[in-house]
């Protein structure tokens, strides 16, 4: 295990979570994650890039900060876990993208109120991982062995998403719709970008919460792959923590910028799978074998970025 240095004071924990609380409303207020109208394509590109600009600032900032308060060796150790720990959320995000897509599409929910589900998933998503990741760092910090299962879960994991990639799930029959079905008074047809309506005196809520619950609980499962994913990189909480808000707060964005062409990027999913097996592998085999982070962040970039350019290829008539 790498990172065992925590640099997390409580002037940088107060400060990013101050910069997030900003960025989410930014993203609601200025660039109309409030208004149900359909995204473009050129403008979710613009919104990716400045979410992946900010992630390299910030690490460039962590950086400098670093480098003039505890020297240059741990500065570009934890540089080096940030960016590690970015992309490996970045990459297994975009499943993330694959599922809502499906979502979505069960439900034919117009691409103009599809923004203020993924709105309102966003701040779902920071608040459960915020959550897990201050929960996964105590248990990591106090019982190391469970590292082990950690990594025997992405394994399996891995495999088991290699083996299922052309398997579309039924959302419509999830066990969670069910639930809400079951215990929640829904209503008929569409009813715009409302969650909840009044008819006849009595409260509904409508198709698009279901929606809504269904990208929470789906992003709930994702967490579970990726958080332990990321401490195969670092132990250290403030790492952790800042590369999945960084590949949260940009989700919607990427969402958005490859929601029309998601079906070019099959063989991505072989990639991830492959992601996972490896970071599993790295974390049972700690107690014999080290993996410097800059190895497993050259590993990780490579299965991604040939799984897209073999993906691409494939498509290049489509």
């Amino acid at each position: 295990m790498t990172g065992t240095e925590h640099i997390g004071s409580t002037a940088l924990w107060a400060g990013f979570v101050a910069f997030v609380l900003l960025m989410l409303a930014v993203d609601l207020w200025v660039f109309g994650g409030n208004k149900s109208e359909k995204v473009t394509a050129r403008a979710a590109g613009a919104w990716s890039l400045g979410w992946f600009g900010l992630a390299l600032a910030f690490n460039g900032g962590l950086w400098w900060y670093l480098q003039g308060s505890v020297g240059a060796e741990i500065a570009e150790q934890k540089s080096l876990e940030f960016l590690s720990g970015y992309l490996i959320e970045k990459a297994l995000s975009v499943d993330n993208i694959f599922i809502f897509l499906l979502i979505f599409s069960a439900f034919q929910v117009q691409p103009e109120y599809q923004r203020r589900v993924l709105i309102y998933g966003v701040l779902g998503a920071i608040v459960m991982r915020a959550v897990m990741i201050l929960a996964g760092a105590w248990v990591v910090s106090e019982f190391s062995w469970v590292l082990h299962l950690f990594g025997a879960f992405l394994l399996y994991t891995g495999v088991k998403m290699f083996r299922a990639v052309d398997h579309q799930p039924d959302v419509r029959n999830n066990p969670v719709l069910r639930f809400a079905h079951r215990y929640l008074p829904v209503a008929e047809d569409e009813h715009g970008e409302k969650f909840v309506i009044w008819k006849d005196g009595k409260r509904f809520v409508t198709p698009l919460l279901l929606v809504l619950i269904l990208i929470e609980a789906t992003d709930l499962v994702f967490a579970v792959d990726s958080i332990p994913a990321i401490f195969a990189i670092t132990s250290d909480p403030f790492i952790v923590f800042t590369s999945n808000m960084f590949a949260i707060l940009g989700l919607r964005a990427l969402y958005f910028l490859l929601a029309d062409i998601a079906g070019r990027f099959h063989l991505l999913k072989y990639g991830l799978a492959l992601v996972l097996c490896f970071i599993g592998l790295k974390m049972l085999l700690l107690p014999w074998l080290h993996i410097p982070v800059h190895i497993s962040l050259s590993v990780v970039a490579a299965l991604i970025a040939s799984s897209v350019l073999a993906s691409l290829y494939v498509t290049r008539n489509n």
